[in-house]
């Protein structure tokens, strides 16, 4: 399912107009990442866990499940200890 360029096992590579939606309804927050709002495309990955920090240009929309994080660069999504997720800036 999973089909973001890796980095390695626990890195992936965002494009500059990906978006991540974040459906914070349960204990552990679902991560569904986009490559392109407009594109129309399933989404390149999902993931389980906490989005604790967002380190590169991006604006946060609320929703009513939780939020989209909309990336303005390239970055990264990392994970960091077992259920907690970091984008940052290349």
């Amino acid at each position: 399912m999973n089909t973001l360029a890796p980095e390695d096992e626990s890195r992936w590579r965002l494009p500059q107009h990906a978006y991540v939606v974040v459906y914070d309804e349960r204990e552990r927050e679902l991560l569904t990442v986009y490559d392109c709002g407009a594109a129309q495309k399933p989404p390149s990955a999902r993931v389980l866990g906490n989005l604790v920090r967002v380190r590169a240009d991006h604006e946060i929309e609320q929703t009513v499940t939780g939020y989209v994080v909309r990336m303005r660069e390239e970055a990264i999504l990392e994970r960091r200890g077992d259920d907690r997720w970091v984008i940052a800036a290349e």
